[in-house]
């Protein structure tokens, strides 16, 4: 489901500007089916956990999956935005620089043991959501950002998703206030950003991920 979630996206971002259903244009239907993926993910591992019904060949079709719903969905949907705000540059196709971090870093995730309570660079359902926020900024808002500089914002936040930065996990292992209080920190700034800025607020929301895992860093070496 999580696959097919975002093969749906990829096909409703190609109609971006367009009125599929309900009265959501095509960009805003692929955000719901990524948001989707991103629900399905979470269940595929929680049942994992919770039937204790592990295996490679999972593991295997969650990174394949992760990668087309929040890799591949999210560049097509940055790479139509962009054709159609800076009138078809040929800039445009640098979106395709995201799946192949993507791809580069869940290659890496599958084979580094030390992945397991914190994360090497930005995790690549934390790169979608990045995405949505930025596109719905572009479409939404009606913010114009020069080609050039989603290009170089392109090349940042995809070369993070490979980066050795330690970045820390969202997974909660239980509900206790101070082993978690960056985590619960994370949810209340999200939804006091969404209702604020609507969808846009989860571009800063990975924004603050990255301020608060960098400041996490700091301290740890400090200490």
């Amino acid at each position: 489901m999580n696959l097919l979630s975002g093969v749906v996206a990829i096909i409703f971002a190609f109609h971006f500007n367009e009125v599929v259903c309900c009265g959501l244009q095509g960009y805003q239907w692929a955000f719901i089916c990524i948001a989707a993926s991103a629900l399905f993910d979470f269940c595929d591992g929680a049942s994992a956990r919770l039937l204790h019904a592990y295996s490679s060949l999972g593991k295997e079709l969650d990174s394949l999956s992760d990668l087309v719903s929040f890799g591949v969905a999210p560049a097509m949907l940055m790479l139509n935005a962009m054709l159609i705000s800076t009138g078809g540059c040929w800039l445009s196709y640098a979106a395709l620089f995201i799946p192949v971090m993507g791809a580069l870093r869940l290659a890496k995730f599958n084979i580094d043991e030390t992945q397991k309570t914190t994360f090497a660079g930005l995790p690549i359902p934390a790169n979608a959501i990045f995405w949505i926020g930025y596109v719905n900024m572009i479409a939404t808002d009606g913010i114009r950002m020069p080609a050039l500089v989603s290009v170089v914002i392109i090349a940042v936040v995809s070369l993070m998703m490979v980066m050795n930065m330690r970045m820390f996990s969202l997974k909660f292992h239980n509900f206790k206030l101070r082993e978690n209080l960056l985590r619960y920190l994370i949810i209340v700034a999200t939804v006091v950003l969404v209702a604020v800025l609507g969808v846009t607020g989860l571009m800063w929301t990975i924004i603050l991920y990255l301020l608060l895992s960098s400041g996490s860093l700091f301290r740890r070496s400090v200490a």
